[in-house]
């Protein structure tokens, strides 16, 4: 394996770009700050890194990464394969804000059993080591994961202490036949292993076989008259019977899968995954995938899964789920490696694995539906924190964009019941304003939003807001404030303040008063100013580049693409160029006095 690391201290991206090797490995994105804010793999290095800085149709989500790169390198592997274990070592080990990552505290139980101990204990934990012991799980939640150790106490007799020693006198465990009493000798390593061999089949979904042993026990302890021990022996049966019978999922001939199901909206992403042993649903775990709506499921779950069986114990033989990958083979090779086994993926179209499958996607869906209930509590605390005397279910705010004054434009985005709305975003050219005046501008686009929904109450725009958030200072908050009273209405306006990380820290009222938000609701906001920026900056480099690709300058002898978009870029719009000084032009790299004279007499004749 070779390691490519640009150390060069002006990054020129394009031209590193054209030094990529036609061969696989991984890249590895910086920003300004050296952190690295994503990783990836590539069949080919070259064509994968070149496509991002190329114009073709990104998500949000990739746009703003590849705004924020400042440099990168790359590592080469020998193959695709090498990449992708690679790729995921990285990403486990920086976790790149960019990258699908799951969450360290969304932990759920597993039961534990070390195996290599002389007298193994079984227990919960929802710590997983590399220790050679067995786990089992995960649990849908504490509660069932105990309810089960509990029952393995109850019906097998093994050791109930954590800190196992020899000692000369047994516990009282030993004395209500709950434990063998290891620690003075009362039983054998073979013969404790025997019972913790019936544990983890039962534990595996193996119950047949248990159930079949129990009865030999049975029988012999009954021909033996022990009819105490025989009763016991019963007992434990009809338990186990019954706990299986309880786990059984109806119609599914799988033995050891885990099962898939996805579902979106416009916010987030839930992915939900049913662990099925041998016919029995053992647990079920669900998570949420922020900033990956716009991606295509088929990415999703290639990334989920690279991320959620890393380093995992216990993967299945096969994992079911609705999308056929484009890197099937590459990731069962990976999944195969680390089980030591061969793991399959599957995407069943008819019969019982695909109702089994779409069962997966309706617990994901009802889990997002059910997760709105954290967004009424946001809509909550900010009519609590805005002190108003309804809850502002439809709040609206507003952006302004515009370089040195030219195509200013501005951005609206609107959050209803907590839930920021996409389809609800809306772009405006400014109209009456001329030059750089923010305050102005904000007024005119709230005035024109404000008559849409008076003149037409069921139009585009909708009901009118609850409240408006203004991203600007105080004098755009008051400027909002004063075209409200213009039509004698009473919707609070509010400031979106942001600190040195550019993050929401308050917001302020028109008196400049800060009102304390709690982390969560921080959160919340700071996602509401950055896609109402991004909404309006969007539309200006839109009407930006639209003038780059039709300039008057394109008519002029001498100036071709490169100074024409260094021309557009210092002064902004063909009037400023107008207004500037031959001394400010012939000050662009490439212009100099003479021709700076030309293109002013060219544009002047317009």
């Amino acid at each position: 394996m070779v390691k490519e690391v640009k150390e060069e201290i002006m990054f020129d991206i394009e031209a590193e770009l054209k030094k990529l090797p036609n061969k696989p490995g991984v890249y590895i994105m910086h920003d300004k700050d050296d952190t690295i804010i994503y990783v990836g793999k590539a069949v080919v290095l070259k064509n994968r890194v070149r496509q991002y800085f190329r114009k073709n149709n990104k998500t949000a989500r990739i746009q703003k990464m590849v705004s924020l790169i400042d440099h990168f390198e790359y590592i080469v592997t020998d193959n695709e394969a090498e990449a992708l274990i690679l790729e995921c070592n990285l990403i486990k080990k920086n976790r790149p804000k960019f990258n699908v990552l799951l969450k360290d505290d969304k932990t759920y139980p597993y039961i534990k059993i070390d195996v290599k101990s002389d007298f193994p204990n079984v227990f919960t934990t929802r710590r997983i080591v590399n220790d050679g012991a067995k786990y089992f799980g995960p649990y849908a939640n504490s509660g069932s994961a105990k309810e089960m150790v509990n029952f393995i106490r109850e019906k097998f007799p093994i050791r109930q202490c954590r800190n196992f020693k020899s000692t000369t006198r047994p516990c009282l465990n030993y004395h209500i036949k709950r434990c063998p009493a290891p620690c003075v000798g009362y039983v054998t390593k073979e013969e404790y292993h025997k019972q913790i061999e019936q544990i983890i089949d039962l534990l595996e979904g193996k119950t047949d076989g248990v159930i079949k042993k129990l009865k030999q026990d049975m029988q012999e302890a009954s021909e033996k008259q022990n009819y105490e021990k025989a009763a016991s022996i019963r007992d434990t049966m009809i338990a186990i019977q019954n706990i299986s019978e309880k786990q059984k999922v109806s119609n599914i001939s799988e033995n050891d899968i885990d099962v898939i199901g996805l579902w979106k909206n416009d916010l987030k992403v839930c992915i939900e995954i049913f662990f099925v042993r041998s016919s029995k649903m053992i647990g079920r775990e669900h998570y949420f995938l922020e900033n990956m709506q716009d991606e295509g499921n088929k990415e999703i779950l290639a990334e989920f899964i690279k991320q959620y069986y890393m380093d995992r114990p216990g993967i299945p033989h096969k994992i079911m789920l609705r999308e056929e990958l484009a890197e099937k083979e590459l990731i069962e090779e990976w999944l195969s490696s680390m089980a030591g086994r061969k793991v399959e993926l599957r995407f069943p179209k008819k019969g019982e694995k695909l109702r089994f499958v779409e069962m997966a996607e309706q617990n994901a869906k009802i889990t997002l539906e059910n997760s709105y209930q954290e967004k009424y509590n946001i809509v909550k605390e900010l009519k609590e924190v805005l002190q108003m005397d309804k809850l502002p279910r439809k709040i609206e705010t507003y952006d302004i964009s515009n370089i040195a004054g030219s195509h200013i434009v501005a951005g609206m985005c609107v959050m209803q019941d907590g839930v920021i709305k996409k389809n609800l975003s809306r772009r405006f050219r400014i109209k009456t304003v001329e030059g750089q005046d923010d305050p102005k501008c904000m007024a005119e686009v709230v005035r024109r939003r404000l008559k849409h929904s008076i003149e037409n109450p069921k139009g585009a725009f909708g009901e009118l807001p609850d409240t408006i958030f203004v991203d600007g200072g105080i004098t755009e908050l008051r400027a909002v404030k004063g075209v409200i009273e213009e039509y004698q209405l009473s919707i609070p306006v509010f400031g979106m303040v942001k600190n040195e990380k550019h993050t929401t820290r308050a917001l302020i009222d028109e008196n400049r008063v800060e009102l304390p938000l709690s982390e969560e609701l921080k959160k919340q906001i700071t996602l509401f100013q950055d896609t109402v920026h991004h909404t309006a900056i969007e539309y200006h480099k839109k009407l930006r580049d639209k003038e780059i690709t039709k300039s008057s300058l394109d008519a002029i002898l001498g100036i071709g693409e490169v100074k024409k978009q260094a021309l557009l870029k210092k002064f902004g719009s063909i009037t400023k160029i107008k207004e500037a000084s031959i001394e400010e032009i012939s000050s662009i790299q490439g212009i100099n006095e003479k021709m700076a004279r030309t293109i002013k007499e060219e544009l002047e004749k317009e």
